[in-house]
């Protein structure tokens, strides 16, 4: 794609690298035939590739974003089915990240969105925050009809109410002692939503590491990753998240060493991964987070390179659900199937897996319609294959199609864990 950016435009680091991105791009048109929102709408401003177009112009003249631009961004699920489809090597997620943080700096959204985005920024990423708004969402969820008719944000409320647990998440089982033979010294990602809504996740994968003698490193000062403002365009708070991680992760790395950072939740893991670049230009960050992103992995990766079996036989038939940040994300695909095979489960692929369930992040509040249709396509296909249970290793996911779904959805450490003589999950109790 031709560019016209002028030399000032070009100064901004930002501006260069979306500039390269677009270069990239050969209008083939690949990428309509896999983009969730060009499914379902048939708008090709609705594809990646009028949404690069839009971005093109946007970027190219200085523009402030249109009210346009703002629509058909936003739609965006950022499930990056484009870039895994497109042959030319179009990093997507770079390009509309920056035009998600230009919008930010340079639109004016209406009172309503602001204070539903405000709301989502302030509560989302503090732990104690979200638990406490779970709480006051399932005493609410009786009112949902109702608050699904306020002017302006009714429907977004709506969504988090629908998205709030019934109930409190239970008490995890207790951890088990360190094996004696140490193979192994890692921290984890404790996150943000994840702890509140399931923290038998994270539970789960300290008890199974423990038994196979790799010991989990505590990481004080460790929070939100920042994924869910990131991609909100609110890219200070992002990188104020980013840098945090980075000097408590450092901390441990610079006394004793890791041998990796483990992320349980695919989401957090394409960001965490992504360190090295969002603070490329930071002269005090650039080296240390190039150093956390290469060794964060997720749960799975490190998994396959430990030597471990199961104590017993599931016998059970699950489907698989591949998170977008995991197979597009992180190019993660087969491995995690093959650690369920491996526990002895029978594994099965979703139809149509490339398709995003519609969690994204925030995307099931902000677009609840648009989130709605993607859960209830991807609900559909699951009920076809009648399984006992759907793995998945993302939370976003693992919410979204827990709503009324055929099955119960478990993350697939917690799988793993039943295995090798953990609790079984409380899902399929």
């Amino acid at each position: 794609m031709q560019t016209n950016f002028s030399l000032a435009a070009l100064a901004d680091p930002q501006m260069r690298e979306s500039e390269k991105i677009l270069r990239t791009c050969v209008h083939c048109g690949f990428c309509t035939a896999t983009c969730p929102t060009y499914l379902l709408l048939g708008d090709e401003l609705d594809s990646p590739r009028g949404r690069i177009y839009l971005i093109k112009d946007m970027l190219e003249g200085g523009k402030n974003a249109s009210d346009e631009v703002v629509k058909h961004v936003d739609r965006c699920l950022s499930c990056l089915s484009c870039m895994t489809t497109c042959p030319s090597g179009v990093h997507y997620m770079h390009l509309v990240d920056h035009a998600r943080a230009h919008i930010e700096h340079t639109y004016t959204r209406s009172l309503p969105d602001r204070l539903v985005r405000e709301l989502l920024a302030f509560v989302l990423p503090y732990p104690e925050r979200f638990k406490l708004a779970l709480t006051a969402g399932r005493l609410a969820r009786p009112f949902a009809p109702l608050v699904r008719l306020l002017p302006g944000v009714g429907p977004r409320l709506a969504a988090m109410l629908d998205l709030a647990p019934a109930s409190a998440p239970a008490a995890p089982a207790a951890p088990v002692a360190l094996a004696e033979q140490r193979r192994g010294r890692v921290a984890i990602l404790e996150g943000c939503a994840q702890p509140a809504l399931k923290p038998s996740i994270n539970a789960a994968t300290k008890r199974l590491l423990a038994r196979l003698g790799v010991e989990v490193m505590a990481a004080p000062g460790e929070g939100c990753c920042g994924a869910l403002v990131h991609h909100m365009g609110r890219e200070h708070q992002a990188l104020d998240f980013a840098r945090a991680n980075v000097d408590a992760w450092t901390r441990l790395i610079e006394d004793g060493g890791l041998d990796a950072i483990l992320i349980t939740a695919s989401g957090c893991g394409t960001t965490v991964k992504d360190y090295g670049y969002m603070l490329r230009e930071d002269a005090a960050y650039a080296e240390k987070a190039a150093r956390v992103s290469a060794l964060a992995k997720d749960v799975t990766e490190y998994l396959s390179t430990l030597e471990w079996a199961p104590t017993m036989q599931p016998n059970m038939a699950i489907a698989y659900h591949s998170a977008c940040s995991m197979q597009h994300g992180q190019k993660i695909t087969d491995l995690p199937k093959n650690l369920l095979r491996k526990a002895g489960f029978t594994v099965k692929d979703i139809p149509e897996s490339h398709i995003c369930c519609g969690s994204a992040g925030t995307y099931n509040i902000m677009q609840p319609d648009l989130a709605g249709r993607l859960r209830a396509r991807k609900q559909a296909n699951i009920a076809r294959l009648k399984v006992r249970a759907v793995a998945a290793g993302n939370i976003g996911c693992i919410a979204q199609l827990s709503q009324n779904g055929p099955a119960p959805v478990v993350h697939t450490v917690e799988l793993l864990d039943w295995a090798c003589g953990g609790p079984r999950p409380q899902e399929l109790a």
